[in-house]
Formats: structure tokens, sequence, C-alpha cells
């Protein structure tokens, strides 16, 4: 068994006050109001993502949208064309199946950089080029988009 396995194997034992005090030791913060049991897998998984890697930023920010309701990104794949247009000019950035993004013959990191190059400001890339709606806006395009006979998921 390895020491991880073994560390939760351990919290099967462990009072409900032994699991708040291992809870407060490892995250250091207040103990939520959950049960015994829920508090076991909370630590288990705790153990875990301390031990091998946590969740990806990507995933945080994805699971902190869903959470709060108010916004949806979609990621930019590989072939897409974005086209944006910004004070009378139409801008075209692309993204290559090496998920370089490219925008006037230049490679960038983000779409955010793109953005900022484009219009000298700090934008949220997402934002800028139309992947990041409002949960209201998305759900009333899903529901044009099933009205008007087109897929539905």
């Amino acid at each position: 068994m390895s020491r991880i396995e073994a560390e939760v194997a351990a919290l099967e034992a462990m009072s409900s006050p032994a699991l708040r005090e291992a809870w407060v030791r490892m995250t250091a913060t207040p103990v939520p109001r959950i049960s015994p049991r829920l508090l076991r897998l909370a630590l288990a998984w705790e153990i875990q993502a301390r031990r091998l890697g946590g969740l990806s930023r990507a995933t945080t920010r994805n699971l902190d949208q869903l959470a709060r309701g108010s916004t949806r990104t979609a990621h930019p794949r590989a072939g897409m064309r974005l086209v944006r247009e910004w004070q009378g000019r139409a801008h075209v950035v692309t993204i290559g199946e090496d998920q370089v993004i490219r925008w006037e013959d230049r490679c960038y990191a983000s779409l955010s950089e793109v953005a900022r190059a484009i219009t000298g400001t700090r934008w949220s890339g997402p934002a800028f080029f139309g992947l990041k709606t409002r949960v209201a806006v998305a759900a009333e395009r899903a529901g044009r988009t099933s009205r008007s006979g087109g897929a539905t998921a």
C-alpha cells in the first residue's frame, strides 16, 4: 500500500473532531459544515491533490465559472478563425493546429495578448473575441438555435 493510500485509509478510523482538526491543519481554512462522511472525501481529495498535483488553472477557472453561473467561456479550438471589428477595421485571428494564436503574421501566447495589441488596453481575450458570454445570453442563443430548427444537445 502506498503512503497516499495509507493516509486515505486512516481517515476511515478518525472521529469527527479528529477529521475537523485534520481539515484545519491541512487546509488552514475553517471546517465546512458537512457530514463526517463528506469531510472524509474532501480530506482524501486534499491528500491526493497535494501529493499528486491538484486541478489545472483552466479547470479551476471553469469550475468557478460554473459555480457562479454568470459567464461561459468557449475555448479556442484548432482551425478557428476569430473576427473582431475594432475602430472600423476587421481583425482576423487564427488558431493553428499547433494551438498557436496568429494575428498579422505574428504568434501570440493568448487571445488577451492579441486583444491588447489591437486596442492598446488590457482586455479579456475571450470576451473581446466573443468567446465569453453571460449565461442568460448563452441560454437565449441556445433557445434561438433550437427554435429555428438547428441541432440541439
